[in-house]
């Protein structure tokens, strides 16, 4: 895989079945849906929290990862989430990654489990040991809650670690977004992913791409085409869209807000895992309502 990566990177959402099984015919649309329609640059495999890949035992976690890469089928790279608890696990997942053909591994930068903040000499540690154990390429991947909130010189020190070619932020901080982009993508260490809400600010400031699950993938690569083509009015007009969407229904989550949506452009991909509720009554309507607003049509 090329190093230089730019644009949107796309964790397909997981459809599950009645009994709680991945829907493994649902999925295969929903990967076809990021490739083709969403034009993803890279597309991540059981790798962020919108996917739902935690309430999954460790076999079907791992059937997940090959049917996603099987179902992308060399169109993309795929990177796969090896996060967990367990740095035994973490390893494992990494080897069977490989072994399936990823193309780069994602990795929570985690807390420490017996509590306190994790020093930066335990982060560059755990992740000097997992790389040890592949040749893949790394996303640092950088979520406060799930996982731990290192300060911008402890990012740096990680992104400079041989084979972190790639950092995914999930601040929405834009000091702290700024400052990272010029310290670590300018300075050469990595390329740079944001979140949607951060999504034109990253790309004027130098940033490689963003992180964002469908159907909002599909703005962002509208404002990555438009950005790259010079039309910067475009650019702000499809920026503006997510200013409210998904964040006025966060409440639902992001997978539901993201599911109700996809199902709305016709791409079923039914309901959160349960117990978590889906989007409904009143919201729904409102939460469809302004997708109709949205440049949301895969031609348009």
């Amino acid at each position: 895989m090329q190093k230089k990566l730019r644009g949107t990177i796309v964790p397909p959402l997981t459809p599950f079945t009645e009994s709680g099984k991945v829907d493994y015919d649902k999925l295969h649309r929903m990967v076809d849906y990021v490739v083709e329609d969403c034009n993803a640059s890279m597309v991540v495999a059981a790798g962020v929290e919108a996917q739902e890949y935690q309430f999954l035992s460790m076999a079907d976690r791992k059937e997940l990862i090959a049917k996603t890469i099987e179902y992308v089928a060399g169109r993309r790279p795929v990177a796969v989430g090896i996060s967990h608890p367990s740095f035994a696990t973490s390893i494992d997942l990494a080897e069977f990654a490989q072994l399936k053909g990823a193309s780069a591994l994602q990795l929570l930068a985690p807390m420490r489990p017996t509590g306190g903040a994790i020093k930066t000499s335990e982060l560059v540690a755990y992740f000097q040991a997992v790389l040890h154990k592949t040749t893949l390429p790394m996303m640092l991947y950088l979520n406060p809650g799930p996982g731990a909130d290192p300060s911008v010189p402890t990012t740096v020190e990680i992104a400079k670690l041989d084979r972190i070619d790639f950092i995914k932020e999930s601040s929405r901080d834009l000091a702290r977004v700024s400052r990272l982009i010029f310290e670590i993508e300018h300075a050469g260490h990595a390329q740079y992913f944001t979140t949607l809400q951060m999504w034109l600010a990253t790309l004027a400031l130098g940033g490689s791409g963003v992180t964002v699950p469908p159907p909002a993938a599909l703005i962002t690569r509208k404002i990555f085409d438009a950005f790259e083509a010079g039309d910067f009015k475009a650019a702000a007009r499809l920026q503006s869209q997510l200013a409210l969407f998904p964040a006025r229904w966060m409440e639902f989550g992001l997978a539901a807000v993201m599911k109700a949506a996809l199902a709305h452009l016709g791409i079923p991909v039914g309901d959160p895992y349960p117990p978590y509720e889906p989007v409904g009554g009143d919201a729904l309507a409102k939460l469809r309502a302004y997708v109709d607003t949205m440049d949301l049509a895969s031609k348009a």
